[in-house]
């Protein structure tokens, strides 16, 4: 596919997971972006609701050619390596996510992740059979690519309140990881027991948490229970709204209080001049 450009990228991502533990905040324009990596980190991944919501649409409304294109908007942003949060794949047959998979990888991105979540409130999961044959796709059409992209395996099981969301998420997470998911993901964990749970179930695979609100814990917690990756998804897309909805509504009030924690006009400036000097 000619990728050689984002190979170093790419090598890089894999060597995160090797060991310790990193966060991987999830910006939704270029702007987010370059911020984030001028802060210091050192990978991207892409949030569907964010850039749902900065397009006037709801989680999940952009079709799989807006997905794309935003993907590639973020690969260009900067040199860090992004990671794409790319649902269920847009296509509910194994066929289609194959070829949304391949298109995902050509945008340059260093990994991208699959879920099992329907998006049917009928049946919110794939059945288990068709979900594990489904990432197992997916590892194939990456591999055919011959790209060094990383596999995330996401079970929604937390999210979509499953009765027994740990032992359904384990089981589902185990055959993630046989079928050639690198990272596993069960987003909406949030018990420090069950996130050590999950950990060792799938070890030594590397396990990403979302910290999305106020949690009574820390980085170096999730570090010292196993995690190698903190993700963020629309969490902080979700404080820029939120930001500005209280200054937006203070206004409708005559109130002007809502711009007393902007940041300085002066300071995005030059943060937007540094991106147009390198």
């Amino acid at each position: 596919m000619g990728q050689s450009q984002y190979t170093a990228r790419r090598a890089a991502f894999r060597e995160l997971h090797a060991s310790g533990c990193f966060v991987i905040p999830n910006p939704w324009d270029v702007g987010s972006a370059h911020a984030l990596a001028a802060l210091g980190f050192k990978a991207l991944a892409t949030t569907s609701s964010g850039y749902a919501w900065a397009h006037a649409k709801p989680d999940h409304g952009p079709d799989v050619d807006e997905v794309l294109a935003y993907c590639r908007t973020m690969v260009a942003a900067t040199d860090l390596p992004v990671n794409a949060d790319f649902e269920d794949g847009h296509s509910d047959t194994v066929a289609g996510l194959k070829k949304n998979v391949l298109r995902c990888v050509e945008t340059g991105v260093a990994g991208l992740s699959i879920e099992d979540s329907t998006g049917d409130s009928a049946q919110p999961l794939y059945a288990f059979d068709e979900a594990v044959a489904r990432m197992r796709a997916a590892r194939a059409a990456i591999d055919s690519s011959g790209e060094n992209v990383l596999l995330i395996g996401r079970a929604e099981c937390f999210l979509v309140r499953h009765p027994s969301a740990l032992q359904e998420a384990t089981k589902r997470l185990r055959a993630y990881a046989e079928a050639g998911a690198d990272c596993l993901y069960a987003p909406g964990v949030s018990s420090p027991s069950d996130i050590q749970a999950i950990v060792g179930a799938v070890a030594p695979k590397p396990v990403n948490v979302l910290v999305g609100h106020p949690v009574p814990f820390t980085l170096a917690d999730l570090a010292g229970w196993g995690v190698r990756r903190v993700s963020v998804g629309g969490a902080l897309a979700g404080a820029a709204w939120g930001a500005f909805l209280r200054a937006a509504r203070g206004l409708t009030e005559g109130s002007f209080d809502g711009f007393a924690d902007n940041a300085q006009h002066v300071d995005l400036n030059a943060l937007a001049l540094q991106r147009v000097s390198k």
